[in-house]
């Protein structure tokens, strides 16, 4: 798997989980249930043990195996695996609703959303960018 270009979708569940880990650094299963589930027992071990598979396999946990219990920690940092999501999802709902052109995607969110000028700011730098991008590789055809 291209880590870099093929993001796994991450449901809530699994996104409790990085965000412990995000927080608290490497853990056992056992720490992770503790802080997730305070109440839980055995279930919620295994719940956890099972989200902590499906995101190892992903490729966003690894884990230490030097010790008798294992400790887990997070490949992907929270921004990164955020922008790859919100961009994965953004190409989804585009295809289902708009025949996968991003513009009338964009243009709603950007005129439904009361945008600070900072925003304003970065999105007018970013639509810049993207032009003079084209723009020299367009010249270089």
């Amino acid at each position: 798997m291209d880590r870099t270009t093929t993001p796994h979708d991450v449901p809530d569940a699994e996104m409790k989980v990085l965000e412990a880990l995000w927080e608290m650094g490497p853990a056992t299963i056992r720490q992770l249930t503790d802080v997730l589930y305070p109440d839980g027992g055995d279930a919620s071990y295994a719940t956890v043990q099972k989200l902590l598979e499906r995101l190892e396999h992903k490729g966003y946990v690894d884990r230490d195996r030097s010790t008798h219990a294992h400790r887990f920690f997070a490949v992907t940092d929270r921004d990164t695996l955020v922008n790859r999501l919100v961009g994965q999802r953004l190409r989804v709902m585009a295809e289902k609703l708009c025949g996968g052109m991003m513009a009338p995607l964009l243009t709603h969110l950007v005129r439904a959303e009361a945008l600070t000028p900072e925003e304003r700011r970065e999105l007018r730098n970013l639509i810049d960018q993207l032009d003079r991008k084209n723009h020299a590789r367009d010249k270089r055809r």
